[in-house]
């Protein structure tokens, strides 16, 4: 689930000072420079599977991930890949939504010098209303130097280039000297099923010594084409809702009684406000702070990172770059009220009043714990429990050196002056589930994005532009032919 089509360090105070986005015909800037494209016969293929992806609507209800599943299946089968290496695995997800994964495995050739690496992405998109939007958001719609279309960029973007690369490579005669798996799953943008599954139920499958993401990950640039950066995801909070509840016995309402569930709820929910979790420095987002303090120089978001990296007991210091709104959640903890509800008539004094509070929890720290010291902020007459699923808190994976070479080249292969900034997301990818069970996780998607006009992920008129696609597929060759050879 991208909550950006490029990592949170490319905007900051550069995209803040930007005007209003120009309108949606507006196309890329022409000197973001690229290295030679795709040659004309792959970018065709490239074109052919991307338009089926994108037109087929695979939101949750609507039962066409299995059908796109199916497609993919034919496109590898056409390519080279062994019945035997394929499986489309139909799974029903919590809500009862039929769906399916799609998991393809490239065998090395002869003995496997390494253990195998897994490529995870999804089928599965967030639901698009024609009404909303300038352009049919299920007809993969080019113009002015884009593509339109739900999941254009999330995921259908990182998807489909990651699987044509593997098709290129492997018409190219490229042998691996590791098995290359891939896992497509289709919930991911509502429980997750698949990609729980895929970590054990399916692990024969699709065990591995490391977990490539193509849902994380990607670069941005300014509107004139100024190079903001390509992160490298290796870390997620952990989502988690809790309940406030206050309950009262209630009365008429001719006769207030000095406790109300509704006051005492808003009270709460004040306190809940202004509360801060301590902030917390971890490997990817120390990395990141270093790499951000640079770009900022002497400003004082700038000045404040800096402090904050010299003193990570410096509250002050992280209370300042938090308080900059590109760069919330990321030294912390955070809880926020989402939901609110109370009451049963109009002349009753309140018996219950109820809110959700939903977390996003730093690596490492676990659901529980925040769950008291929730508890502790806002006192003894709001019961405080978690939504009934527990979050499953994940450990943040090892900046492994040649996940970050073969990355760093690829994106200097076509971007020579993109800085690589380390990347926690704020919010949730199948990948959870992988580091949650001991397998690292690396988003490293190369796609790239005009920011901030392209963060369209979830909105209306989501588009990536056209040279991003062909680049992606570019850059997966490399990560990959680095990786496995």
């Amino acid at each position: 689930m991208r909550y950006l089509l490029l990592p949170l360090a490319c905007i900051s105070t550069v995209a803040a000072a930007q005007t209003a986005p120009p309108p949606i015909s507006s196309p890329p800037p022409a000197t973001v420079a690229h290295a030679p494209g795709l040659p004309p016969p792959w970018e065709q293929k490239t074109r052919e599977i991307y338009k089926t992806a994108v037109e087929t609507p695979t939101v949750a209800g609507r039962g066409q991930v299995p059908k796109l599943a199916g497609y993919l299946a034919d496109q590898l089968r056409a390519a080279g890949w062994a019945d035997g290496d394929i499986h489309v695995l139909p799974y029903v997800a919590p809500d009862s939504d039929r769906t399916a994964a799609l998991i393809a495995r490239w065998p090395a050739a002869g003995t496997p010098r390494k253990k195998p690496m897994l490529i995870i992405a999804h089928m599965d998109v967030v639901e698009a209303l024609r009404s909303d939007w300038t352009t049919d958001p299920f007809k993969l719609v080019e113009k002015d130097g884009y593509f339109y279309g739900r999941g254009s960029g999330d995921d259908k973007g990182g998807l489909v280039p990651s699987m044509v690369a593997l098709m290129k490579l492997r018409q190219s005669g490229f042998t691996p000297d590791r098995d290359v798996i891939l896992l497509y799953t289709g919930d991911e943008e509502t429980h997750g099923r698949g990609a729980e599954l895929g970590a054990t139920e399916w692990r024969k499958w699709t065990d591995a010594e490391f977990v490539l993401n193509a849902d994380a990950g990607s670069g941005a640039f300014t509107r004139d084409g100024k190079p903001l950066g390509f992160g490298l995801q290796t870390s997620e909070k952990t989502f988690q809702s809790y309940y406030f509840r206050v309950r009262n016995p209630g009365g008429h309402s001719s006769r207030p009684r000095p406790d109300n569930a509704i006051y005492d709820l808003a009270d709460a929910l004040k306190k809940l406000q202004h509360h801060r979790f301590t902030p917390m420095l971890t490997e990817t987002t120390r990395e990141y702070f270093a790499a951000r303090a640079k770009q900022e120089g002497n400003s004082a978001l700038g000045r404040a990172m800096r402090r904050w990296l010299a003193n990570p007991d410096d509250g002050a210091a992280a209370d300042s770059i938090e308080a900059n709104p590109l760069e919330v959640g990321i030294t912390r903890t955070r809880c926020v009220a989402t939901m609110l509800k109370g009451g049963h008539a109009e002349n009753a004094l309140p018996q219950l009043a109820e809110a959700t509070v939903n977390c996003r929890i730093m690596p490492g720290v676990e659901p529980p714990t925040v769950q008291r010291e929730l508890q502790q902020t806002v006192g003894p007459k709001v019961e405080v429990t978690p939504y009934p699923d527990l979050g499953r808190p994940t450990p943040v994976s090892p900046l492994r050196p040649d996940v970050v070479k073969a990355y760093t080249d690829a994106v200097h292969a076509r971007f020579p002056n993109q800085p690589i900034i380390p990347q926690m997301s704020t919010g949730a990818t199948d990948g959870l589930e992988f580091r949650a069970r001991g397998m690292p996780v690396y988003g490293v998607d190369g796609g790239w994005s005009v920011s901030p006009d392209d963060e369209r992920a979830h909105g209306k008129d989501e588009r990536m532009p056209v040279q991003a696609l062909w680049d992606n597929v570019l850059h997966w060759e490399r990560v990959v032919r680095e990786l496995a050879s």
